[in-house]
């Protein structure tokens, strides 16, 4: 049983939450639109989740690869990590994350072929942003493009596809209720990479904060956490959105003491705690799209 909880741990699993949001909010949105397949939904999402573990192996297999990961770094001291801790080796991570890719790109195809070619598009994207996000040649995440990257691809991209599977169409209410959950799981990158930037400089790595400064990479964390939430307030006001998602504001609490801590010290496990704080506002937000296509 320790392999498969090695496995388990090396995977993430308490990042799927995110994914799951993301894939709720499209599919719940063609529901309220008048399309929902139940089987559809549960594909997509084992599919989205698969992608989401493919990256997280593949992350840390070039993270440990090039150097950038190690024992006394902050992300070892919050979680396990079972690569870096030697019960996992290199290569079985590696293969193991390419056979993840495989399965992705063999139900993306399908779903290509029977919902639609804007899947293809979709998935040809996500796969390509997943795999170099840390992989060469591009090896994005450490030249300032991993905030972006993830707010696009938990944002738009994901929201938009499973709402895509549903529907067979492309919905712009969708879009603009996309960009605060893209925004808030960017957030955990952005948190991840402020407590990690003098560790990424002596590495050479180029994050966000280091381009920008640690301040002005605090100051866009909150400025970001706010818009989240007036973006909320303002969709459930004048549309898309109904009244009912004025029930995600009940998180506001948690994002602001999350916030204030932000502003005085990066907490060690920040993007977790960012995390916690996407996942209470995802399902806030899911729970009132289904309020409001019942009543």
């Amino acid at each position: 049983m320790g392999i498969y909880r090695n496995w388990l741990l090396a995977s993430r699993p308490w990042s799927f939450s995110m994914t799951a949001i993301s894939v709720s909010v499209g599919a719940v949105m063609a529901a309220v639109d008048g399309n929902f397949s139940l089987p559809l939904y549960l594909f997509t999402l084992a599919t989205m989740v698969i992608l989401h573990a493919a990256t997280n192996l593949i992350n840390d297999y070039y993270d440990v690869l090039s150097g950038i990961d190690h024992l006394a770094v902050s992300t070892a001291q919050y979680r396990p990590h079972p690569l870096l801790e030697g019960k996992l080796k290199p290569h079985q991570v590696r293969s193991v994350s390419y056979m993840l890719y495989a399965i992705v790109i063999v139900a993306g195809l399908y779903l290509a072929a029977t919902r639609g070619w804007v899947i293809l598009a979709i998935g040809l994207i996500g796969v390509i942003s997943s795999f170099t996000y840390t992989a060469p040649p591009f090896k994005y995440k450490y030249n300032a493009l991993g905030e972006f990257s993830v707010f696009l691809m938990w944002g738009p991209l994901m929201v938009e596809g499973a709402y895509f599977v549903q529907r067979q169409a492309l919905s712009e209410p969708v879009f603009w209720v996309s960009l605060p959950l893209g925004a808030l799981v960017a957030l955990v990158l952005l948190a991840n990479n402020l407590r990690d930037i003098d560790h990424d400089r002596e590495k050479g790595i180029r994050t966000l904060p280091i381009m920008i400064g640690r301040l002005n990479g605090i100051r866009l964390y909150i400025l970001l956490m706010v818009l989240s939430y007036l973006a909320v307030l303002w969709m459930s006001l004048k549309g898309p959105l109904q009244v009912w998602s004025l029930i995600v504001l009940i998180s506001s609490p948690l994002a602001y003491r999350l916030s204030r801590q932000v502003h005085h010290s990066i907490p060690l496990d920040g993007d977790a705690q960012t995390a916690r704080l996407d996942t209470v506002f995802g399902v806030l937000l899911v729970t009132s799209l289904i309020l409001g296509g019942i009543f």
